[in-house]
């Protein structure tokens, strides 16, 4: 069973970064793509980055081109959300997601399997 678990959530004041890992085990991911999401209360899930695992293509969300960047470490089947210029709207629980499929999508139906989720809290 494919397994999905992220860290690297915590309380930084605006204008400042994190890097959340998302680390993958139970099979091979070399085919899938790979997507961050996030959720505000109140709010729906929505897209932020993803990655196809294999050729390494990528998409961002509006709200995060230019601040965020998605990476994976083959070696250590991680992929990575480097957030720079962090702003107090980015405050979410962020989710790390697998879609089988493999293409890179942005809706979150469309993919297979979902990490338990890491809190980002952004001051002002």
């Amino acid at each position: 069973q494919p397994q999905l678990v992220e860290s690297g959530g915590g309380l930084v004041q605006a204008g400042g970064s994190l890097r959340l890992s998302c680390a993958a085990s139970g099979r091979t991911f070399s085919s899938y793509a790979m997507g961050w999401f996030r959720q505000a209360p109140g709010n729906e899930r929505e897209f932020v980055a993803a990655m196809h695992w294999g050729d390494g293509s990528t998409s961002y969300a509006d709200s995060v081109k230019g601040r965020f960047i998605i990476s994976r470490d083959n070696a250590k089947n991680t992929v990575y959300l480097q957030m720079n210029s962090l702003r107090p709207e980015d405050t979410a629980v962020y989710y790390c997601a697998a879609r089988r499929a493999g293409a890179v999508r942005t809706a979150a139906r469309e993919y297979d399997v979902w990490g338990q989720g890491t809190q980002v809290t952004v001051s002002s």
